[in-house]
């Protein structure tokens, strides 16, 4: 027997989210690819295939088909997601499913076309396209409906999206393409610069987790990383703290705390008004990086917090909006205005 569903997608640069009406978040993978190049062939995706980044032979190549946000690589993205809803709707048989996907702020009506084509055509029935603040404000439970200034900053693993909004609309927002990713690089970066050693992104990414952090007065630890001498081509450990990891990433860093002073200085002052008095809610992944909220605070002079569930955000604001599809229908750009056939 054949049935519909609506599916929610958070397409992220590092990893996507499923949720499916009635089911809850049923898959949360990481956005990476494996192909055999010769003969063009699929290996593996998600966890199995970010298993081997940097560490597959010459003809077989795992990588990232979304960069800052965007689709990097359309072939190889639609395969992606094509396994990923397989995944997640246990591939039964389906009637074509509205889905809800979510972009960064600020992508450009090339760009949207580029992500609901990519979902058309793994069998959809309706898209509609969600800002990724305005749905992570709904994800963490802000009533972005009243007449009142409500403000979030969403860092994700390519882009961190910054919006205030009121009456359900964002009345300023921005999108700059800096997030979890380039912390990760930024701490690689350093240590090649400083110690002429190459590591790895996902060994930077375990030191951003376990010893760096945005406000270094309140952590002080001390780790041993071991990378690849790049005089001699030989293993060479370093011990790290989190003092010099705080130190690497202030560039970043302050990319995201400028694009926070420029859209907060484009608003009214009532609404800067309400956003003092509320504070400024703070999601995604990159916003778990220890310390990062006394950052944003010490730099603004304003209240920032961390949402519940911080990562859950942006794909739970998708279940409102499958919730409430009605409401949303003709402010959300969709398959139908984006001029998109099925």
């Amino acid at each position: 027997m054949a049935f519909s569903t609506d599916v929610g997608i958070d397409l992220g640069t590092t990893s996507i989210l499923v949720y499916i009406r009635g089911r809850g978040i049923v898959l949360n993978e990481p956005a990476v690819v494996a192909i055999e190049q010769q003969i063009e062939k699929l290996l593996a995706v998600g966890t199995d295939a970010q298993k081997m980044l940097g560490r597959t032979p010459e003809n077989i190549v795992a990588l990232r088909p979304l960069r800052e946000g965007v689709i990097a690589d359309f072939d190889i993205a639609e395969i992606m997601l094509k396994q990923f809803l397989s995944l997640a709707l246990n591939k039964r048989r389906f009637l074509r499913p509205r889905v809800v996907v979510c972009i960064p702020a600020g992508t450009t009506p090339v760009e949207q076309k580029a992500v609901v084509e990519a979902i058309t055509r793994t069998g959809t029935r309706e898209i509609f396209l969600i800002e990724e603040p305005r749905a992570a404000a709904l994800g963490a439970n802000l009533d972005i409906f009243e007449v009142s200034g409500s403000m979030v900053v969403d860092v994700g693993g390519g882009t961190s999206d910054i919006a205030v909004l009121s009456m359900g609309e964002m009345v300023e927002g921005t999108s700059v393409r800096t997030g979890g990713d380039k912390f990760d690089q930024a701490i690689a970066h350093f240590i090649k610069r400083e110690y002429n050693l190459l590591i790895g992104e996902r060994t930077a990414e375990s030191l951003k987790m376990s010893i760096a952090s945005a406000y270094p007065q309140g952590r002080d630890l001390e780790t041993e990383v071991r990378g690849r001498d790049l005089l001699t081509g030989l293993p060479r450990p370093v011990k790290l703290t989190t003092a010099q990891l705080a130190g690497a990433l202030e560039e970043p860093l302050g990319v995201i705390l400028q694009g926070i002073k420029q859209v907060l200085e484009k608003i009214p002052p009532e609404l800067a008004g309400d956003i003092i008095d509320k504070g400024v809610v703070l999601s995604g992944g990159g916003a778990l990086l220890d310390g990062f909220t006394r950052y944003l605070s010490r730099e603004t002079g304003m209240p920032f917090y961390l949402a519940e569930e911080p990562q859950a955000c942006v794909i739970k604001g998708t279940a409102f909006v499958l919730d409430d599809l009605a409401r949303f229908r003709e402010i959300l750009p969709s398959s139908r205005t984006l001029g998109v056939a099925f």
